[in-house]
C-alpha cells in the first residue's frame, strides 16, 4: 500500500473540514425550520445581534459581506427576505447614500433569542470536543 502524498492528505484533511460545514448547516437547517428559518438567516440575525447590541443599534449591510458566507447579493436578498418578515429593518446611510445600515427589530431580537439554543446545541453536538 503506496504511502499517501502530502498533497493527498491535505485533501483530505480539507473535505473532512467541508463535510463537518455540511452536515453542521443541514443539522441548523432542520432544526431551524420549525421557526421560519435557515442556518443563512440565523447567522445574520446571530451577527446584527452581536454587532448591534442594543435595539436601535445598526450594521453596515458591507460589514456583514465579510462574515456571512454569502455574495453580496444573496446576503442582500436575504436581508430582504428577513425585512419582509419583520426581523430587520434596512436604512440609507445619510453620509454615503451607497451605504445601507440593517438593525434587528424588536421581533428579531426575540426570535432571535428564542433559537440561538437550538442553534448552539447543534453547534455543540457537531463540533463539541473538537480542537
Amino acid at each position: 500500500m503506496a504511502l499517501k502524498t502530502a498533497d493527498a492528505r491535505l485533501e483530505d484533511r480539507w473535505r473532512d473540514i467541508l463535510a463537518v460545514h455540511a452536515r453542521t448547516m443541514c443539522e441548523i437547517d432542520r432544526v431551524l425550520h420549525p421557526h421560519g428559518l435557515g442556518a443563512s438567516d440565523f447567522e445574520v440575525l446571530d451577527i446584527l445581534a452581536s454587532a448591534a447590541p442594543a435595539e436601535g443599534d445598526l450594521c453596515r449591510v458591507q460589514n456583514l459581506v465579510g462574515q456571512v458566507h454569502l455574495s453580496q447579493s444573496a446576503l442582500s436578498r436575504l436581508i430582504g427576505r428577513l425585512e419582509k418578515e419583520g426581523l430587520v429593518e434596512r436604512s440609507v446611510c445619510a453620509e454615503d447614500r451607497r451605504g445601507v445600515w440593517v438593525a434587528l427589530t424588536e421581533k428579531g431580537r426575540r426570535l432571535h433569542a428564542e433559537v440561538r439554543p437550538l442553534q448552539r446545541e447543534v453547534l455543540e453536538r457537531m463540533l463539541g470536543g473538537r480542537d
